[in-house]
Order: structure tokens, then C-alpha cells, then sequence
């Protein structure tokens, strides 16, 4: 199996090899990252604690754990898709920060040193998003806004029809 781009699947949008990723684009994919890395020591740690911890609330916390674990793939594997220019990857990226804000937000309502950890996961996801919405990130990543997938195909000023006058 080759790692050739097959001409036949591609899209017509010009990319930039992936060695002239944008800056942007590499940013946000460390930012997944960095939150998938994060989900996946939350999740270990809770799952490490119910296996050794109190029987009463073994079974909450080796669910917390794993569920923790699952929701590290998503980041995770829209980084890489965000480092290897892959256009699908900007969706689950996008959501995980659309995720994140809640938990910032009710880890800011908390009484405790939870109010660090939400400054911190608000920030990132806030920084996240205005990075993955940048244009540039769009035209790296081969995404065309609504209503622009004729319009780049056609030549601008020229009208639909081909110029002809269509009579009434």
C-alpha cells in the first residue's frame, strides 16, 4: 500500500505540502494534543485510583476512567489529522473545544484549585477555536465555505448560463 495521493480521490484544492504547514494549523494541532495528552492522565489517574482505591466507589471511578480514555481519542486523532493536512480533522478539533468550554466553565464555578485548571482548559479551547476557524486553516486544509463550491470553478464576472441571453 502506497502513501501516493490517488489523483481520481483528491480534491481540486491546491494544498500546501505538509512541510509548509501553516503555523496556525500546527498550533492548534498541539493544543488537541495537549488536550488529549490531558484527558489521558485524567483518565489513567482516575482509573488507577478506583482499581487501588475505596470498593465503594470502585465502580464510578474505573467508568470515569474509561470513558476519560475513549474521549482522549478524539483530539488525539484530530491532531494528527490536523498535522497531516487532512480536511476531516478540523470537525472532531472543533468540537472538542466546543466540549471544552462547559467544563472550563464548571470548573470555574468550583470552591477550590479547580479554578487554575478551568482558567487554563478556557483559554486553550478559546485559543483552539480562533485558530481552527482562521482562514488560512480552511485553505491548508482544503475547506470551502458555504455557496463556494461553484464558485471557484467558474471564472468570476462571467455568468452562469455561459453568457446567453435567456428569453422570457
Amino acid at each position: 500500500m502506497t502513501r501516493e495521493p490517488n489523483p481520481a480521490t483528491e480534491d481540486s484544492v491546491v494544498r500546501p505540502p505538509a512541510d509548509r504547514r501553516p503555523r496556525r494549523l500546527t498550533y492548534a494541532a498541539a493544543l488537541a494534543a495537549l488536550e488529549g495528552a490531558a484527558l489521558v492522565v485524567g483518565g489513567a489517574w482516575m482509573l488507577v485510583g478506583g482499581l487501588t482505591g475505596d470498593p465503594d466507589g470502585r465502580g464510578s471511578a474505573v467508568t470515569g476512567g474509561i470513558t476519560l480514555l475513549v474521549l482522549a481519542l478524539l483530539p488525539l486523532l484530530a491532531a494528527r489529522g490536523l498535522l497531516g493536512l487532512r480536511g476531516w480533522s478540523r470537525g472532531p478539533a472543533v468540537i472538542t473545544q466546543i466540549m471544552a468550554l462547559p467544563v472550563a466553565y464548571t470548573l470555574l464555578q468550583a470552591d477550590s484549585v479547580a479554578i487554575p485548571a478551568g482558567i487554563v482548559l478556557g483559554v486553550v479551547a478559546v485559543a483552539a477555536l480562533v485558530l481552527l476557524i482562521h482562514p488560512e486553516t480552511n485553505r491548508a486544509l482544503g475547506i470551502r465555505g458555504p455557496g463556494r463550491a461553484d464558485a471557484e470553478k467558474e471564472p468570476a464576472g462571467r455568468p452562469r448560463d455561459g453568457g446567453r441571453a435567456t428569453e422570457k
